[in-house]
């Protein structure tokens, strides 16, 4: 990083991104639009990007703000601008690229899911621990955790406003496979993706339930199935969740849906259903949590908004209210429009920029790191484990003492 004259403008950061498709892109407007929003101890410069195809990733770069276009991501990493490398790939890739990074002194940012296996995500987290004692630091992209309803629901529970939590209750619903010609993509191939629903959508909400409960599921309860056993093989690239497909078929070896229950430490029971087959929602992310004072509601298609009951109010009275976060108050907000002026889904991914900016420069731990990854990735093997089982209790493996 360069040194800071206090006259001029901030150090800067390189960032080097892999994988330029659906993640890509939406990393690549928190990179692009961090240092523009808010006041940041450094300046992200995005320095270059890595995609196999060598037109796709030029197109990626010139598109997004990328200055440079790499075919290997070896090549980004040795990089001497890239002192940061954000991992947007699939899966199958993760746990490779991001020790190679850390191993090569560079801080790292991974989407979600960490891995495709405990085992890869045990890995990725002893590298991130030798690469912290170096100052290397490391981070997993559960975006959600950066909706400023979410952290500000995070915030009244640890305040104590819903006082002893009894329920969580969490779906994530899309409908993107119900048509069964959908092609035979990557999402849909486990040597890829590890899993289906449940490593695409219920990581986000295993991980939404312990953040915002303030600590981990100690077991689950689970059933999982794949409804559309072969879709046609893919015909040439896909982008996002569209793809074309060809004549010849190929087997699906992911979920199509999970369900399962879980138990928290301190008792609380939780619910959870993870589906890509739900005709009708296109990104239905919805959650209740009841606690002993109090509840809170929230749904992903109204994000700017909090659900919010105080049991300890008159019966007359009392009620769901409904809290627009969108005050200078609420997280992240003093930096963007006056009261009233909703943030969209990409914002997450400026928030999420900014916190790990942040945790750089001032050398702290971000959060969530790739140990609260590693147990999100626990939850998830437990859940498979149960389905396996037919439906039995199974325990999950703890990381740490309590989820930050």
């Amino acid at each position: 990083m360069e040194q800071r004259d206090s006259r001029t403008a901030p150090p800067t950061l390189g960032v080097g991104m892999v994988g330029y498709a659906f993640m890509g892109a939406a990393h690549s407007q928190g990179w692009r639009t961090a240092g523009h929003v808010f006041d940041l101890p450094l300046r992200p410069v995005m320095a270059a990007i890595a995609g196999r195809d060598a037109h796709g990733v030029r197109a990626a770069a010139d598109r997004h703000g990328w200055a440079a276009a790499e075919t290997d991501w070896r090549a980004l990493i040795a990089r001497d601008d890239v002192e940061l490398v954000d991992i947007c790939t699939p899966g199958d890739s993760h746990a490779e690229i991001a020790i190679a990074a850390l191993e090569a002194g560079k801080h790292v940012l991974c989407e979600k899911p960490l891995a495709n296996s405990v085992a890869e995500a045990e890995a990725m987290v002893a590298a991130a621990e030798a690469a912290r004692s170096r100052g290397q630091l490391a981070m997993v992209g559960f975006n959600y955790r950066r909706v400023p309803a979410l952290t500000f629901a995070r915030d009244l529970i640890a305040e104590g406003r819903l006082g002893t939590l009894r329920h969580v209750r969490v779906s994530y619903l899309q409908d993107w496979l119900v048509d069964p010609d959908f092609p035979l993509t990557w999402r849909l191939q486990r040597e890829h993706a590890g899993s289906g629903a449940l490593g695409d959508l219920g990581a986000h909400i295993v991980d939404l339930a312990q953040y915002l409960a303030g600590e981990m599921l100690v077991g689950v309860s689970a059933q999982m199935e794949t409804f559309v056993k072969e879709r046609p093989r893919l015909d040439g690239a896909s982008s996002g969740l569209t793809a074309s497909a060809g004549t010849r078929r190929g087997p699906v070896t992911v979920d199509d849906a999970a369900v399962f229950t879980g138990r928290l430490a301190s008792g609380a029971l939780a619910t959870f259903e993870a589906t890509r087959m739900a005709s009708g929602r296109k990104n239905a992310l919805r959650l209740e949590i009841n606690g002993e004072s109090g509840s809170l509601a929230f749904d992903l298609e109204r994000l700017n908004e909090l659900s919010f009951h105080d049991h300890r109010e008159p019966a007359a009275t009392a009620g769901f209210r409904r809290i627009l976060v969108t005050e200078a108050e609420h997280p992240y907000l003093d930096a963007w429009w006056p009261p009233g002026h909703g943030l969209g889904y990409e914002h997450t991914f400026v928030h999420q920029a900014r916190d790990l900016v942040e945790a750089i420069a001032s050398g702290t731990d971000p959060r969530p790191s790739f140990a609260d990854g590693l147990q999100v990735q626990r939850v998830l093997a437990a859940v498979e484990e149960s389905a396996q089982k037919n439906s039995v209790y199974t325990p999950v493996q703890a990381v740490a003492a309590e989820v930050r």
